[in-house]
C-alpha cells in the first residue's frame, strides 16, 4: 500500500497535537511522551526520502535531464549540459530524527514493534548514506549525528569503503530486525507490512553491492559472498513491492508531472524527449515508447500515424540549445505522453523497483556471483516487470492504439535475448534497465549507471558540454558550502587524502577505481 489517506490523518494529528498545548486529561498517558511519537518520526523521515525526495514540476525533470532521458526548451538547463555542482548534507540532517523514534519505540512495550521500527531505523540510515557517498565520495559517517548525544558538531569524513562497509551492516541489521518484528505504523509506502521492508532492505543491499563490482578482491568487502547471501534472502517479488509513492487527487500529493484542477504545472511545455531513449526502444520495436511519449507532430503532418513507431522522433540531449529550441518550434519532436499531464495519479514513482533487482540479478548471474537461474531469465524478468507495470498504469486511450497485452509481454524478451560477450550481455542489461527507468529512479540512477559501466552511451559533444575540461564527463559533485564554512578542517583533510586537496567534478572516487 502506497501513500494514501493514511498519511493525512497522520499529518493532520500531527499538526492538532502539535500546536494543541491543553490535552483531555482521561486520553494522556502519564507514562507515554507528549511531544512526539515513533510513528510520527517514521512518517516524517520516510517522507523525507520518498515523497519529498521526489521533487514536483520543473525540479521533477531535472535528475532525467542528467540520466538524458529529457531535453528542456525553456533555457539551457546545466544537468542537461553535464554541469554539476555543490550538493548539500541535508540527507544526514534527516536522519536526527531516528534516536528519538527508537527511544519512543521503545516506550511503546512490544519488542516486535521496537525491533520494526530498529530496522527501519538501519534501512533509512543506509539509504541516506548511500546516496550521498555516491555523490561525494569520503562524508561523515561514523561521528555523523553526534551534536546532541557528543557535542560533536564538526563530524571526521570516514573513507568511503568504511562507509560501504557500514551501509553493508546496516542493511543486514534492517533485515534481521525486521525478521523480528511485527506490522508498525507510520509508514505510508507498504503500510507497515515489515515483509515488505525486509525485501527492500535484502535487495537494495544487492544495489549496492553491485556498485561495489570494481571490489572483488577487497577481503573486507566480500562483494560476491555478500551477494550470494543476500541473494538467498527474501527479496521484492513484483513491482508491487516497488519502493515507490502513489499519488491521490490532492494538492500537492498529486502525480510531480500533472497539471490539474488542483495541481499547477506551468512547465509541460518545455520536455523533450531524447534519442537516447526514443532511439532504442524503436532499434528493439519496443512498444513501451507508445507508453513514454507522444508522436512529433511534424512526422503526423507528413502523413505518420501514431501507432507507427516512426511517428516518433528524439532529439540529441547534447545538441545545441539553439537547435533543440527550432526543433520545438517546427514540432520535430517527441513529447512526453499526456498522461503524465492529465493524470493526477499517472503512476507510482518508485526510488528502487523490482525491474531494478532482477537486472541486477541478471547482470551478477553474467559476472558469475551467482548460479542456479540463467541471466537470460532474470532479465527476461526485468523487463516483463517494467511493461506489466506500465500495463497496468496506462489507460487504453493513451498508448496511441499500441497495447502491450499479455502475449506480447510474454514474448518480447527472447526478441532482445542476451547473447555475444560478457561486456555485451552487460550492455544490453543496462540498456533495458535504462529503457524501463523512464521518469523512474529519481535519485539519478540513470546517471549512475552510465557512469559505472558507460551505458547506455552518452554523447559528448564539446561544444556544448559545460563541463571543464569540455572533452570529459564530470564524476561527481563538490561538498557543501557549509562544510566549507563549518567543518573546514575535516573537510579539507577528506579532501586532500582522496583527491590531492582539489575538490572538483572530475576527481575520481575510490568506489570508480
Amino acid at each position: 500500500m502506497k501513500m494514501n489517506h493514511t498519511l493525512f490523518a497522520t499529518i493532520f494529528f500531527l499538526m492538532l497535537f502539535g500546536c494543541t498545548k491543553k490535552f483531555d486529561a482521561i486520553n494522556t498517558n502519564p507514562n507515554a511522551s507528549l511531544d512526539s511519537r515513533a510513528d510520527w518520526l517514521a512518517t516524517s523521515m520516510i517522507t523525507s526520502v520518498t515523497s519529498s525526495d521526489i521533487s514536483s514540476t520543473k525540479s521533477f525533470m531535472q535528475p532525467f535531464m542528467l540520466g538524458k532521458y529529457i531535453l528542456w526548451s525553456e533555457n539551457q538547463e546545466s544537468y542537461q549540459y553535464n554541469g554539476l555542482g555543490q550538493t548539500g548534507f541535508g540527507r544526514i540532517t534527516v536522519l536526527r530524527n531516528v534516536d528519538p523514534m527508537l527511544k519512543y519505540a521503545q516506550t511503546l512495550g512490544d519488542q516486535a514493534l521496537a525491533s520494526s521500527y530498529l530496522g527501519l531505523s538501519h534501512f533509512l540510515r543506509a539509504w541516506q548514506f548511500f546516496q550521498l557517498t555516491m555523490q561525494v565520495g569520503d562524508i561523515p559517517y561514523s561521528q555523523a549525528l553526534k551534536g546532541e548525544s557528543e557535542k560533536n558538531i564538526k563530524p571526521a569524513y570516514d573513507a568511503q569503503k568504511s562507509v560501504f562497509l557500514g551501509i553493508l551492516n546496516e542493511l543486514d541489521q534492517a533485515d534481521n530486525a525486521f525478521s523480528q518484528g511485527k506490522n508498525f505504523a507510520g509508514d505510508f509506502i507498504y503500510n507497515g507490512d515489515v515483509t515488505k521492508w525486509r525485501k527492500l532492505a535484502n535487495s537494495f543491499q544487492l544495489h549496492v553491492l553491485m556498485n561495489l563490482y570494481k571490489k572483488t578482491n577487497d577481503n573486507d568487502l566480500n562483494v560476491i559472498q555478500r551477494f550470494k547471501t543476500v541473494a538467498a534472502r527474501p527479496l521484492m517479488q513484483s513491482y508491487a513491492d516497488n519502493f515507490a509513492v502513489t499519488y491521490i487527487d490532492t494538492k500537492g500529493y498529486s502525480y510531480p508531472w500533472s497539471k490539474t484542477s488542483k495541481q499547477n504545472n506551468s512547465f509541460t511545455i518545455y520536455p523533450m524527449v531524447s534519442s537516447t531513449l526514443i532511439d532504442s526502444l524503436k532499434a528493439h520495436n519496443d512498444r513501451r515508447l507508445f507508453y513514454y511519449t507522444e508522436p512529433s507532430d511534424s512526422l503526423k503532418k507528413k502523413g505518420f500515424t501514431a501507432d507507427n513507431f516512426n511517428a516518433y522522433l528524439g532529439i540529441e540531449p547534447s545538441d545545441a540549445y539553439s537547435k533543440t529550441t527550432t526543433s520545438r518550434s517546427n514540432g520535430a519532436f517527441s513529447d512526453v505522453n499526456k498522461r503524465y499531464v492529465d493524470l493526477y495519479n499517472a503512476e507510482p514513482v518508485s526510488l528502487f523497483s523490482h525491474w531494478e533487482l532482477q537486472f541486477i540479478l541478471a547482470e551478477a548471474a553474467v559476472r558469475g556471483w551467482i548460479t542456479g537461474t540463467s541471466a537470460q531469465s532474470y532479465y527476461a524478468a526485468g523487463i516483463q516487470s517494467s511493461m506489466n507495470f506500465l500495463a497496468n498504469f496506462t489507460p487504453a486511450s493513451y498508448t496511441h492504439g499500441v497495447a502491450m497485452d499479455a502475449a506480447y509481454v510474454a514474448n518480447y524478451p527472447a526478441t532482445v535475448a542476451l547473447g555475444g560477450s560478457t561486456e555485451n550481455q552487460i550492455k544490453q542489461i543496462i540498456t533495458q534497465k535504462y529503457m524501463a527507468g523512464f521518469l523512474q529512479g529519481a535519485d539519478y540512477n540513470a546517471w549512475y549507471e552510465f557512469r559505472r559501466t558507460g551505458y547506455p552511451v552518452f554523447k559528448l559533444n564539446s561544444s556544448t558540454n559545460l563541463n571543464t575540461p569540455s572533452t570529459q564527463f564530470p564524476v561527481r559533485w563538490t561538498y557543501p558550502q557549509t562544510e566549507l564554512d563549518n567543518n573546514a578542517e575535516n573537510y579539507k583533510a577528506a579532501i586532500q587524502s582522496q583527491y590531492g586537496g582539489v575538490d572538483d567534478v572530475n576527481q575520481v572516487m575510490w568506489l570508480l577505481k
